[in-house]
Parts: C-alpha cells; sequence; structure tokens
C-alpha cells in the first residue's frame, strides 16, 4: 500500500471557524455587497447566502452575476483586526498531522493570504507541503470538480492516491465521485455515502488509518 495525500480543508476543519472568524467574514461580505451592488443589508444578506448555497462560495456567484473583481473582494472581506485571537483549535492539533503518513495538502476555498496566515498562528504550516487556495484553483472553488481536477493535474496526483478531510458533505461527495477516500469531520450520528469515515474531532483522525488505506 502507499502512503497517502492528504488533503485538508481549512475553515471548519482544521480549526473551528464557526465561533468567531465566520460570523466576521459574512459580515464583511454582506458590508462589500451593499457598497458595490448599491443594495441594503437584507438584500446583500439574501445574495451572500443564495451564493453560497448555489455555487458553494458567495465569491463565484458575485463573478458570474455582477463582475465582481476577486481579488479586491477577498482582500476587502478577509481583514481581521487580531486573528489569532479569533482562533480556535485543538493543542494536539501538529501531533496529530505529524503522525499522518504521507503527504498533506492544504485545499481551501479561502484566499491564500487569509490560509497561510490562520497555518502560521495555529503552528502548522510546515505540516503541509502545498497550499491550494482558491485563487491557485483559479476561482473554481469546492465543491465544483474544475478546482479538484486543478490540484489533481498540479501535483501529478490520481484521485484513488488521496484522502480528502472535510466539513462539507457537499465537497465530500464531488471527491467522493473523482475515487478519493473521504474523512467528514461532523458530530452527526449519521454516516452518508460520501463519506468512508467520520470523525468528531480531527484529533480521532489516526485511529481510522486502516480503514482510509489507499491504493497500490
Amino acid at each position: 500500500m502507499h502512503a497517502p495525500v492528504w488533503l485538508f480543508d481549512l475553515d471548519n476543519t482544521l480549526h473551528d471557524a464557526s465561533r468567531h472568524i465566520f460570523p466576521h467574514i459574512n459580515q464583511a461580505m454582506v458590508d462589500y455587497i451593499c457598497r458595490h451592488l448599491s443594495v441594503d443589508e437584507q438584500q446583500a444578506t439574501r445574495l451572500r447566502q443564495n451564493y453560497w448555497l448555489r455555487y458553494g462560495a458567495t465569491l463565484l456567484g458575485l463573478m458570474r452575476h455582477h463582475q465582481i473583481d476577486p481579488q479586491h473582494f477577498l482582500w476587502h472581506t478577509h481583514q481581521f483586526p487580531d486573528l489569532s485571537r479569533m482562533l480556535v483549535f485543538e493543542r494536539a492539533l501538529r501531533m496529530m498531522l505529524r503522525r499522518l503518513p504521507g503527504r498533506k495538502i492544504v485545499f481551501s476555498n479561502a484566499p491564500l493570504r487569509y490560509s497561510e496566515a490562520v497555518l502560521e498562528l495555529l503552528g502548522i504550516s510546515n505540516c503541509f507541503d502545498a497550499v491550494y487556495s482558491v485563487e491557485r484553483l483559479r476561482f473554481q472553488p469546492k465543491p465544483a470538480v474544475g478546482g479538484f481536477r486543478q490540484l489533481l493535474r498540479s501535483e501529478r496526483l490520481r484521485a484513488d492516491r488521496c484522502i480528502m478531510v472535510e466539513d462539507s458533505l457537499s465537497n465530500l461527495t464531488t471527491a467522493r465521485r473523482l475515487g478519493m477516500k473521504t474523512v467528514w469531520v461532523s458530530r452527526s450520528t449519521r454516516r452518508p455515502l460520501a463519506v468512508d469515515v467520520r470523525v468528531p474531532s480531527l484529533l480521532d483522525l489516526p485511529g481510522h488509518l486502516s480503514r482510509l488505506q489507499t491504493v497500490s
């Protein structure tokens, strides 16, 4: 058996973004939409949510329907007064990552500057061989298959050598269709068809290695 290549989502996988970071980003997106599309806060909130549900990322909807400059949007919606104080994560995360055999890559819909800052503050930057942010995916965010294929081509990987670790079922569904093994980070008691392993905490991951072996 070959050592796998691990593809880790960032937000709500490597750290808990729901507590502080996502509310901050969501409000920043609403403010941005209000300013640049000249709509009120209620309309902006509806657009943000609808595009996120439809495309997996608000940015993609704004690009397709409103010709928003993605770099400008990402810069203005990912400003943080004190990012270090907003991060919530498992203190044993670095140790757990070092126990996993094989290469590790971050595969995120977040922008690169933010992704690298979070990894540095978590103390796990040097655990990963590469960071695939939304810019590097040519603004084809998950769950769209284009971003997955871009990563696989760039890294010269076969999908069946990869294990996708995510909190999002829609993203895991795409990964599974491509032939990847999948890990769902969730406290749900169900295990959907797209999921090979469910873990309530990322720290539980090493205990499931035997069920995640990839092909030779």
